[in-house]
């Protein structure tokens, strides 16, 4: 893997001797307080601006401004005209473009296409401050604002989005948002390595589109430039045994947006070679035929080192949502104002989630010193601290410090799980680091909880009894919630998640740590519904599951196709790129598309809702299980209906004047699954 220049050796912008601004400015009145004149960036967000290293905005703010340069924020613009994104005038280097810290649609619509009327990154919680597709809107207004200005998009959505990528909410093939926003440069990934070298590069004279050479960026370009030799994505897997694959100056040619938006089989090839280049040990920069332009991805970044990840979570954050809220509650900030994140990246590779596309799969972890310095931060800064940390975790609980323990090794593999379909040999797997930090953090004085609310990876903690037993005695607050997602193989296969077996067996050591510790806690397993690759069987089947462990989830998950997860690619495509995909070979999988049958798949998950029983009942009838309509236990449903249930008009009033509405009762666990 390339050596990488610290992000914090270079030489400062001159306009470093302005200091350190209490919160960056909003507002003129702001920036002549500061005594500036212009700034030199200016980050349009889609979220409320928090100082706080939670907020992708936050953090690339103060750290630009360790470089020494000028930033200033407008957030959630009024999108309708180009006037609010003049309200700091214009910057002298770039515009800096997020949607904010989710996907601007997977924040607006629900996994059934339904608006949201909540927005948690936003004052009061109001939906409705940002509009859909926000990074495109945002880079079209800062267009028009001040047309000579670069625009850079960065954050989730541009990260998610760089190539052409299926729309699960338009139900096509959108081309890369690079080419839609009209901008001059994208960021992906943890882009602090890549936006620090690019702005003081801007800084200096040169073009957006000149910087082509920085990792984890994505330009434009009229053709691929001479000297570079192409290996086209039909022949990729072959070529990776070749010389040729890795020879210097090699780009790997994915099909043209026209042409995955037009074959599903192709899109599902390019999705899987994507992925496949995706180890910063080892990628090579991609190239994407669009119209009469070339999409260039240079390969993904190189993580950041402790000493590094320390300096970005000390920056001087003010840990508060900017003054121009006060009074107002945003609901994100009230979620993280006690929280620390340790670590970064996740090597799951769930296929249904965005984490490892965007973070990585090598792990990123601070060091103890600053974590337990944060802390303390938290402690005696925080207004209304009550003593409790309500999570130290990451993307996962209890990944920190984990790592192949051969670098070379690690720099070669092009696998996308390091523990699917079991724990490879070569991860440490190691705990021991992470119990030495609950220790000593539990120990600070005015702490009295660490709470861990992050996903604990259930398959790893069972290496480590010694890891359950602390967490299940010290840093548990009555449930904890884990992900196994499903209990069938058939899905499970497709999400790369370990058998129930694994779930199994940390439930017995969970179980047993509370016994010894005298507390009464249980753990509140996710399922998703839904997902590529599962049958109504398996739907099924899992409800039977529930009801046999008594559990009743009053809120569940449907699949959410998000832009560019393997899961989204089988869903568009029908197709498994979790393998060779060849015309004519590829293997198939089943998706669930109408929204009746994705209803149906939720209702399983919600068994015991009287309003879904007229559904399963039709199901289990069409399936051969109408065994499963009854009183037993061993039984799904009951024959009858309550009243003003399920059923409309006389029939479900006729069936529920026989009964009452039958009581459940939980037994073992909590009523709230999420």
């Amino acid at each position: 893997m390339d050596a990488a220049k610290n992000i914090f050796s270079y030489r400062k912008h001159w306009a470093h001797r302005f200091g350190v601004a209490p919160f960056l400015p909003m507002s003129r009145a702001e920036m002549d307080k500061l005594g500036w004149d212009q700034c030199d960036v200016i980050l349009v967000t889609g979220d409320a601006y928090v100082d706080h290293p939670s907020f992708g905005m936050a953090i690339i703010g103060r750290l630009l401004e360790s470089q020494g340069f000028l930033v200033g924020i407008i957030s959630q613009p009024d999108w309708q005209s180009a006037e609010p994104f003049k309200a700091l005038g214009k910057p002298a280097l770039y515009f800096g473009v997020t949607g904010g810290n989710m996907d601007s649609m997977v924040n607006r619509y629900t996994s059934d296409r339904r608006l949201r009327h909540n927005d948690s990154y936003t004052p009061g919680g109001e939906g409705g401050k940002r509009p859909d597709r926000s990074t495109i809107v945002y880079a079209q207004r800062c267009r028009e604002a001040y047309k000579d200005v670069p625009i850079m998009l960065g954050g989730i959505e541009s990260s998610l989005r760089r190539i052409a990528h299926y729309d699960y909410w338009s139900d096509k093939v959108r081309r890369s948002i690079l080419v839609d926003a009209k901008a001059d440069i994208l960021l992906y990934g943890n882009a602090e390595r890549a936006i620090v070298e690019a702005t003081h590069r801007i800084a200096k004279g040169a073009k957006p589109s000149e910087i082509d050479d920085v990792r984890g960026v994505a330009v434009t370009k009229p053709a691929v430039p001479e000297g570079w030799t192409e290996v086209h994505a039909d022949d990729i897997e072959a070529a990776d045994e070749g010389a040729r694959a890795s020879a210097p100056n090699t780009v790997v040619r994915l099909p043209s947006y026209e042409q995955v938006s037009s074959d599903p089989e192709t899109y599902a090839r390019a999705s899987r070679v994507l992925h496949r280049e995706s180890n910063p040990g080892n990628a090579r920069p991609l190239v994407q035929h669009h119209g009469n332009q070339e999409v260039w991805l240079t390969p993904p970044p190189i993580p950041l080192t402790t000493e590094e990840m320390d300096g970005v979570y000390d920056l001087p954050y003010a840990r508060a949502p900017h003054p121009a809220y006060e009074g107002q509650k945003i609901p994100a900030w009230d979620m993280i104002k006690t929280s620390v994140t340790i670590m970064r990246g996740c090597f799951g590779g769930c296929s249904f989630c965005s984490i490892t596309e965007h973070e990585g799969r090598i792990i990123q972890s601070r060091s103890e010193g600053s974590i337990l310095k944060e802390i303390e931060t938290v402690r005696d800064k925080v207004e209304g601290f009550t003593g409790i940390i309500s999570d130290i975790g990451g993307p996962t609980a209890n990944m920190y410090r984990m790592a192949c323990k051969d670098e070379r090794t690690e720099a070669l593999c092009r696998k996308p799980s390091c523990v699917y379909p079991g724990i490879c040999p070569n991860l440490n797997t190691s705990h021991e680091s992470l119990i030495q930090l609950y220790r000593k953090a539990r120990e600070l004085p005015g702490i009295k909880k660490i709470m861990v609310a992050s996903g604990v990876r259930y398959d790893l903690a069972v290496e480590s009894p010694t890891y359950i037993k602390e967490l299940v005695t010290h840093h548990v607050g009555g449930y904890l919630k884990i992900a196994p997602e499903h209990t069938e193989k058939g899905p499970l296969s497709k999400m790369m998640k370990p058998g129930i077996g694994a779930y199994d067996r940390f439930k017995k050591m969970f179980d047993e740590a509370a016994k010894k510790a005298g507390k009464e806690y249980f753990l509140i397993p996710y399922f998703i519904a839904a997902h590529p690759g599962t049958t109504d069987e398996d739907m099924m089947n899992l409800a039977l599951w529930l009801k046999r462990n008594k559990y009743r989830a009053d809120q569940v998950q449907t699949f959410l196709p998000s832009p560019m997860a393997l899961s989204t690619a089988m869903y568009y495509s029908g197709k498994n790129p979790l393998k060779a995909v060849r015309r004519g070979a590829s293997e198939e999988v089943e998706t669930i598309k109408g929204l009746k049958q994705r209803r149906l798949h939720k209702a399983f998950l919600r068994y015991h809702d009287a309003e879904n029983w007229p559904l399963l009942r039709d199901a289990l009838k069409r399936m051969g299980r109408a065994d499963l309509i009854g009183p037993g236990k061993h039984q799904l449903i009951p024959a009858w209906q309550p009243a003003g249930t399920g059923l409309s008009g006389g029939e479900g009033n006729r069936l529920g004047k026989k009964h009452k509405v039958q009581k459940f009762t939980t037994k073992g666990v909590l009523p709230k699954s999420r």
